[in-house]
């Protein structure tokens, strides 16, 4: 009774519970006593009324004043410990909503970071550290609103905010196309109030806080936005656990988030710290470790044991990263990475895929909501480049199977995927970017 009282909020329907429970406890046994004993007695039955109310009118004050150890916590209330690692839950904001840029934080040369409030003033859900928040840009003189991810690149005890630091993406070298729009735009234009819509947070690249096993977080440039918040709920969450934060940068001046992870790392005896400049400054003396790169030799001399290695930065950086980590014998399952700028595949590495079917045998691609059916013939990377050759125009962003902007219901038929996806796929969705068809028939509701 105690177990079912505890979950009644209204006391006093609390109080008639208990009441009915005790009395109709008290009359069942006094009925089972006069039978066994077969008295008839007209006091004995007068007795039985009375204990029978006495034990109502009990059970009513005792429900009326029982509190127990309900569960009152919203999810406010839980621990920040707790609620730090919890993701967004499927009842919770899902779609686009609404933030408020309340502070603008230059970090470096090139990384400037916007801190988001929810414009509605609601709760923020909590994330794993390393994940993204996707958000939308309406862009002037673009025909359709611009979407990016970006890591989140802190990790608050409290979460009332999420900061993004982002790079500004000049145009490479040698080559002729456009500055980055997106990452332009919020270092040109968006400023203190502005609003940014943004999805809830997401990304299968984080942190396993409570894992004992070493750790070791490497990244160069903006890289280092995911291992920050790492570091930070590392630091927080499992003080106990061995970290190791190796950044690399050019010099002091493109070194973002130096005096701010220092000022975690002397909090955290276990967090070991360990920058390298390729071509330091004279007045940079004191700012790093070694001369040089933050690459497999530097790893190697730095980490003596077993650990996980999680890296961030550029495609050429990861690329070396990897390899040389697999060549000196770590277990590839035990080697994570993040890359939002990977080329995409040539025809020579898709011909190579491991797919069950021919991509390149003609196949029958429906899209329902623009009345179009097509025959696919292998002559574009994916489904959604097939798309947009077709005058089609699908909504996308990352164009790698990260941010799940792509994703699109399929009424009938299959896909086979050219990466793994990174994205959470809703049941019956396939990611238009990274996908070829793999029946001979696919009918999207596109």
């Amino acid at each position: 009774m105690v177990n079912s009282l505890q979950n009644i909020d209204n006391p006093w329907l609390r109080s008639i519970s208990a009441a009915v429970t005790v009395s109709s406890v008290i009359t069942y046994t006094a009925a089972i006593a006069m039978g066994v004993t077969h008295v008839k007695d007209e006091s004995a039955y007068k007795a039985a009324l009375y204990a029978s109310l006495m034990g109502a009118g009990g059970g009513a004050l005792f429900g009326l004043s029982y509190k127990g150890k309900r569960n009152h916590g919203t999810r406010n209330q839980v621990s920040s410990e707790k609620l730090s690692l919890t993701v967004t839950e499927p009842n919770q904001w899902r779609t686009w909503r609404d933030f408020v840029v309340f502070r603008k934080v230059k970090e470096s040369e090139e990384i400037t970071s916007f801190y988001l409030q929810p414009v509605d003033k609601g709760e923020l859900p909590g994330f794993l550290p390393g994940q993204f928040l996707t958000i939308k840009l309406d862009i002037p003189e673009q025909a359709q609103p611009i979407i990016r991810t970006y890591s989140l690149s802190d990790y608050p005890e409290q979460i009332e905010y999420y900061r993004l630091s982002i790079k500004r993406e000049l145009t490479p070298d040698g080559l002729d196309v456009p500055p980055g729009i997106s990452s332009n735009f919020m270092h040109d234009h968006v400023q203190e109030g502005s609003i940014i819509s943004a999805k809830p947070p997401n990304g299968k690249f984080y942190l396993e806080v409570q894992k004992s096993l070493p750790a070791v977080l490497i990244s160069n440039g903006v890289g280092i936005t995911p291992m920050i918040s790492m570091a930070k709920a590392a630091s927080r969450l499992n003080r106990a656990r061995k970290i190791w934060f190796v950044h690399g940068a050019r010099d002091g001046r493109f070194h973002a988030f130096r005096d701010e992870i220092l000022e975690v790392a002397q909090q955290n005896p276990n967090l070991t710290i360990h920058f390298a400049y390729s071509r330091p400054r004279p007045e940079d003396a004191g700012l790093y470790q070694t001369l040089g790169y933050a690459d497999t030799a530097l790893i190697q001399s730095l980490v003596k044991q077993d650990a996980e290695y999680f890296l961030c930065g550029s495609p050429s950086f990861l690329q070396s990263l990897r390899e040389g980590l697999t060549e000196i014998g770590v277990p590839e399952a035990q080697i994570f990475f993040e890359v939002f700028s990977k080329a995409p595949k040539t025809p020579m590495e898709r011909s190579s895929a491991q797919l069950s079917s021919d991509p390149n045998q003609a196949k029958e691609i429906s899209f329902v909501r623009s009345g179009k059916t097509l025959v696919w013939d292998g002559n574009t990377p994916n489904i959604l480049e097939f798309a947009e050759a077709n005058g089609l125009n699908p909504p996308y962003s990352c164009r790698q199977g990260i941010c799940g902007t792509c994703q699109g219901k399929i009424l009938e038929g299959e896909v086979e995927y050219l990466d793994t996806p990174v994205a959470e796929i809703e049941e019956g969705h396939a990611l238009t970017c990274i996908s070829v068809p793999k029946s001979e028939k696919i009918v999207f509701d596109l």
